[in-house]
């Protein structure tokens, strides 16, 4: 036979109050009357149990933790996307495939002005000699074929700024 304590004593025992102890909910070893007695086995396995389960509680909150992050992370994208779409619809922001479609129609439309400047140059003012027509046709070349390629380095423009503002 072993040895039982009261539910004061085993509180005692312990270091805790009786109302701590009641907590606990440790199954009595035997009942005399209105007196419940208890071993400490079963006070020992009360504690391993409790210890497991919170253990496996503590794993399920790290759990719940990383599900609440997952959620607050879309969620935090979609609003995300909710205000970029709101800047397109109020065209506030416009996509780079845009921006190289208007550069590239505009700079298609400089280009034949900047073709047909040295032949108005040439009627306007008929003494020119065709070296001063030459050159004035090769520099406008020049600014023709940077302007005309202008549509292609967008991507490249844009990374060069992205980098520029890190």
């Amino acid at each position: 036979m072993g040895v039982y304590l009261n539910k004061k004593d085993m509180a005692a025992s312990l270091g805790i109050s009786v109302q701590a102890f009641d907590k606990w909910r440790v199954e009595p070893t035997e009942k005399r009357g209105r007196e419940t007695f208890y071993d400490v086995r079963s006070v020992l396995n009360n504690r391993l149990l409790y210890r497991d389960e919170s253990r496996n509680e503590s794993d399920d909150d790290g759990l719940d933790e990383d599900i609440k992050f997952e959620r607050h992370r879309l969620l935090k994208a979609q609003a995300d996307e909710q205000e970029r779409e709101n800047a397109r619809e109020e065209a506030l922001l416009v996509d780079t495939a845009f921006c190289t479609f208007v550069l590239t129609k505009i700079t298609g439309e400089v280009a034949s002005i900047l073709d047909t400047i040295p032949l108005g140059y040439q009627r306007k003012f008929p003494g020119l000699d065709k070296r001063q027509v030459d050159y004035l046709k090769n520099e406008i070349i020049k600014a023709r074929n940077k302007a005309s390629n202008t549509g292609d380095r967008i991507p490249e423009l844009l990374d060069e700024y992205l980098n520029g503002t890190d």
